[in-house]
């Protein structure tokens, strides 16, 4: 059976680990020649990249970035082009979460969050299009969220910054469209099992929310009709469908992966 994306050059903005790791994993699973683990965490950007070209045989490169910078943000598309002769697909997948009540929210970390989920996901879409438009072809795909789509309790900045990113994803597919460009972005659930919420956010909701960890993941869990968390694979299959064929007409679009919790 062929694989879906035979071939193309693909860019995982938070890759190291977690969510964007899978991501990367899965794309080279789908016949990728080449994944460019980019992130904060360069040493394990470069581990992750080595452990997917053993395991898959696609070329895979580790590369430091800080989404917010341009100018890391073109060394990263640079370095891609010039490891794999091309780039047909960036996932922006970076992101940070801090969640406060309003009323203590200082302002200094309210504006990390919208830098680094906002305007770090335009910098990195910006550079990406710069290569994909002269060659008429390309597809970006931002990992959103479902705060996107509705406000979400003592965590303002977050969806703040997805609900803007929804935006922009709409804007970029049409200034792209007529370049064969395609932007869109996927919306998960609460991936309940996933590094960020095993590694902070489960304390974090925990403290905020007067719960208990356990009693943070049994909440979660009963606001999905389906009963369970999202997972990894759930984002990954839609990640391959936007960035296949199979999606060759869709562009600016906010898919929900929810688990039927959003339905917007």
């Amino acid at each position: 059976m062929s694989k879906r994306l035979e071939g193309r050059v693909a860019i995982v903005t938070g890759a190291a680990q977690g969510l964007g790791e899978g991501i990367a994993r899965r794309l080279a699973a789908e016949g990728c020649k080449g994944v460019t683990i980019a992130d904060m965490n360069g040493p394990k950007a470069a581990e992750t990249a080595a452990a997917i070209a053993a395991e898959t045989g696609c070329g895979a490169i580790g590369v430091t970035v800080d989404v917010t910078d341009p100018v890391g943000a073109e060394a990263m598309v640079k370095a891609t082009v010039d490891a794999f002769g091309g780039l047909d697909i960036l996932v922006a997948n970076a992101g940070i979460l801090i969640a406060k009540d309003v009323l203590e929210f200082d302002a200094g970390a309210w504006k990390k969050v919208i830098d680094v989920n906002l305007n770090g996901y335009f910098v990195c879409a910006q550079a990406a299009a710069r290569v994909m438009a002269p060659n008429g072809k390309g597809t970006i795909v931002q990992i959103n969220s479902k705060s996107g789509k509705k406000g979400s309790f003592r965590n303002s900045a977050y969806a703040a910054s997805k609900f803007g990113g929804i935006g922009l994803t709409q804007s970029l597919a049409l200034d792209l469209a007529p370049h064969g460009v395609r932007v869109n972005a996927i919306c998960p659930g609460n991936l309940l099992d996933g590094t960020l919420w095993q590694q902070s956010l489960y304390e974090q909701y925990a403290k905020t929310q007067g719960l208990t960890p356990d009693e943070v993941r049994k909440k979660y869990e009963s606001q999905v009709p389906l009963g369970r968390g999202c997972t990894y694979e759930d984002v990954s299959n839609v990640v391959v469908f936007l960035c296949s064929d199979d999606s060759s007409y869709m562009t600016g679009q906010a898919l929900n992966v929810t688990g039927g919790q959003e339905m917007r």
